[in-house]
């Protein structure tokens, strides 16, 4: 079990991620962070296109956090996916892949597609910018499972589909950050992490970078692990309420530098306070790249110079 997430909830009153903001440097990327997202909030385009701002948000955010797993689509072709353009396959709800016209490979196309589901998907757990309410998500076991159901239609089994591995069945994506645990301990890190994401109210990029780093080590699902920690970790910098636009893009950071990305989460991984301190320090860079990807997607839609 990672020291950063606590073997059993503490007593009333106490926060099981609070430790994490003594950390060297947490403080000041939670900071950081802040900052890029309180600045994307005055962008003009949020006063009345919001809706535009962060539909095209999520494609690009679909389409670089595919990019991150391998799977390379031209952000055109899921743009025409996303806004019907392209056919998505039979439209019977079994999921498959843009049809001929939008080229590329198919094994790829599927992967990226599954993304940009479990992006939509994320998308309506989301508030609506300047909502004064809004109901909190369910809880984060249920988000996951939906989450993997969503990013793996159309090219994982049937069977694995929201489900944590089974028995000895290892995962078959993300090798770098280390062996990961069985079925059972997957299940049970999994349920912990629950609780806790449950019974903090720690800054939103703690959590965030949390949840994240933890899914990358723990890979509960049998493939399709990434997409389904960085969509969660988007949906509660929004849901949290560091990101009320709804349009910071972290992905875009990590597309541009996959390598340093999973060494990092491997140094998470290990559960040193340097390793967790460098992950959340990465993750709050990541928002402030993806801050600046969200005021070039406002930017544009305000010039009306979307693809």
């Amino acid at each position: 079990m990672l020291p950063v997430v606590p073997s059993s909830l503490p007593p009333a009153g106490d926060d099981p991620l609070a430790p994490l903001l003594d950390l060297a440097g947490v403080r000041e990327s939670v900071d950081r962070a802040r900052t890029a997202c309180e600045e994307l909030r005055w962008h003009e385009a949020f006063r009345r296109r919001w809706r535009e701002v962060r539909a095209e948000a999520d494609v690009r955010a679909a389409c670089a956090g595919a990019a991150v797993d391998g799977a390379r689509v031209p952000l055109d072709v899921l743009r025409g996916v996303a806004t019907g353009v392209d056919r998505v396959g039979s439209g019977d709800g079994s999921g498959g892949v843009p049809g001929e016209a939008a080229g590329g490979d198919p094994a790829d196309l599927r992967v990226a597609v599954g993304a940009l589901r479990a992006t939509v998907l994320a998308a309506t757990w989301r508030p609506d910018l300047g909502a004064r309410t809004a109901a909190a998500p369910p809880p984060l076991g249920q988000v996951l499972a939906r989450l993997h159901a969503a990013a793996g239609a159309g090219w994982l089994p049937e069977a694995d589909l929201g489900r944590v591995r089974s028995g000895d069945a290892a995962p078959r994506d993300l090798t770098g950050p280390g062996p990961a645990p069985d079925g059972a301990g997957a299940a049970e890190r999994l349920a912990l992490l629950t609780r806790t994401v449950g019974a903090t109210r720690a800054p939103a990029l703690v959590v965030a970078a949390v949840v994240h780093g933890e899914l990358l080590a723990v890979r509960p699902f049998a493939a399709g692990n990434g997409t389904v920690a960085r969509a969660a970790a988007r949906l509660l910098v929004c849901a949290r309420g560091l990101d009320p636009t709804g349009a910071v893009v972290p992905e875009s950071a990590w597309a541009a530098a996959p390598l340093p990305y999973l060494a990092t989460a491997a140094r998470f991984a290990t559960g040193t306070p340097e390793g967790v301190a460098a992950w959340i320090g990465a993750c709050a860079d990541a928002v402030v790249a993806g801050a600046a990807e969200g005021r070039r997607v406002a930017d544009a839609v305000l010039a009306g110079r979307l693809g």
